[in-house]
């Protein structure tokens, strides 16, 4: 990976295009926080995302980690289409629902197994999606090699399962599922095909979709530090938000002047 471009003001202008916007959640429109359930994203900016749905007619997904269920809480009122479990499930602009499961042997000896070892482990965490199992050491950053470890010593049992590294997480999930892929199967549909499509995120979870949405002379944002795949950079969640603020009143004034040629 080589390292975005470390400067607010490179983001282009997005005047006068057909965009996709694609968002992830945690360390992108909302603070990554010690527990996964304490994190909240600001009304305004949920409102903020409302609106740019409108102008964009409904082409904006969230694309996050997160099960849908809790995609649709933290967004309320706003139901947008989404990518949850990195693409494992995925609701399209349609409503309609497409899962890829793990068999329920594997879950359950897995959630089983993975519960008992963390349970070893004070301030570990093993968060249970369905699909997939993420485990946490934020609050136990002296775990993440053994976490890894278990992680890779399950992954090297079961080849339904595939790694992904995160920020003080590892998760497991169906091998063959990310978030590249969901962006790719978003942008064969309405209304996302035929646009120009807009991926930001923060994490290592995120680079596919960053290497999806190049691929497809997209523009890629990668927020925070740290090398990436990533062609533009945002430094925090804060610039994000104003980036959406400024993003709204352009996707206004095009709408304006097309109101006005018409």
């Amino acid at each position: 990976m080589t390292p975005a471009v470390n400067q607010n003001s490179t983001l282009p202008s997005l005047s006068g295009g057909l965009y996709a916007f694609f968002f992830d959640v945690d360390g992108t429109l909302a603070a990554i926080q010690s527990q996964p359930e304490s994190v909240s994203i600001p009304a305004s900016v949920r409102q903020l995302l409302q609106q740019i749905s409108n102008l964009s007619h409904g082409a904006v997904a969230l694309v996050s980690g997160r099960p849908i269920a809790q995609l649709d809480a933290l967004m309320a009122p706003l139901e947008a289409p989404a990518a949850g479990v990195h693409g494992a499930e995925r609701r399209d602009a349609a409503g309609r629902v497409h899962r890829h499961s793990l068999p329920d042997a594997v879950a359950q000896t897995l959630q089983t197994e993975l519960q008992q070892t963390l349970d070893q482990w004070p301030n570990t965490l093993l968060e249970v999606k369905g699909m997939a199992f993420a485990l946490h050491y934020r609050n136990a950053p002296q775990y993440e090699n053994a976490i890894m470890q278990l992680a890779e010593d399950a992954v090297a049992r079961f080849p339904e399962l595939a790694l992904q590294p995160g920020k003080c997480v590892v998760e497991l999930k169906p091998h063959g599922i990310d978030k590249g892929a969901a962006v790719r199967e978003f942008m064969q549909e309405a209304p996302f095909a035929g646009r120009i499509p807009v991926f930001v995120g923060d994490d290592l979870t995120d680079e596919k979709g960053f290497l999806a949405v190049n691929a497809m002379q997209g523009i890629s944002v990668k927020v925070g530090e740290g090398a990436s795949h990533a062609r533009y950079r945002l430094d925090s969640v804060e610039a994000v938000w104003h980036w959406l603020e400024q993003l709204l009143l352009q996707l206004e004034h095009d709408n304006v002047g097309k109101e006005f040629r018409l």
